[in-house]
């Protein structure tokens, strides 16, 4: 009889320690929008960069959505205020880049201000749409070099822009081809064009 208490007071003891000691609490259930989240992304740049880069991009919008209206008044307005808007990149934050891309990023950004100005002196439409091409030119390579984080980039050709084969680029925010050589005035050839490449942030 004293050995059946003996072994019962022995299991009501390792039951006790393991209860106490071995036994690993159940993690608690993690909120549903936390869980469903996926990894986080990390950003190579900071806030303040890739504001400047997306304002200076709405100003290019701005510039490129004129063009669709034909409309050189507010198109010269929105030139001046890309070219303006090209000193506040914060593109100083490059210089700490391995890769070297600062200097590249610094001239090409350079040529985008001086297109936008020289558009907004042009004395007529064609010859602004074809600063515009100099400017889509020189930004797009740099939304390129630096992973631009914002959101996805289209960068759209017309074959005929300024003639038959004068092709000309801009870079849309829509994957919809809403053409700024041709113009709403040329309803035929209004959506003529096609996507060549897209930026879509990872």
């Amino acid at each position: 009889m004293r050995q059946v208490w003996l072994t019962i007071i022995i299991l009501i003891l390792f039951f006790t320690g393991y209860w106490l000691f071995l036994r690993k609490p159940a993690a608690p259930d993690a909120p549903q929008s936390i869980t469903d989240q996926g990894p986080l992304k990390v950003k190579m740049h900071s806030p303040a960069f890739n504001n400047s880069v997306d304002s200076l991009m709405s100003a290019y919008f701005e510039l490129k959505n004129d063009f669709v209206e034909t409309d050189s008044i507010s198109a010269k307005q929105a030139a001046l205020k890309l070219a303006g808007l090209t000193d506040s990149v914060k593109i100083d934050e490059l210089k700490k880049d391995t890769s070297g891309i600062y200097a590249t990023a610094l001239s090409q950004l350079g040529d985008v201000k001086s297109s936008a100005q020289s558009l907004a002196t042009q004395p007529n439409i064609t010859e602004m749409r074809k600063d515009f091409s100099s400017v889509t030119e020189s930004l797009y390579p740099i939304l390129k070099m630096i992973h631009y984080e914002g959101n996805p980039l289209y960068f759209q050709n017309c074959p005929m822009a300024f003639g038959e084969d004068h092709d000309a680029n801009w870079i849309s925010n829509t994957a919809q081809i809403t053409n700024p050589y041709l113009g709403k005035k040329d309803i035929a050839m209004y959506h003529c064009g096609e996507t060549k490449d897209s930026i879509v942030a990872k």
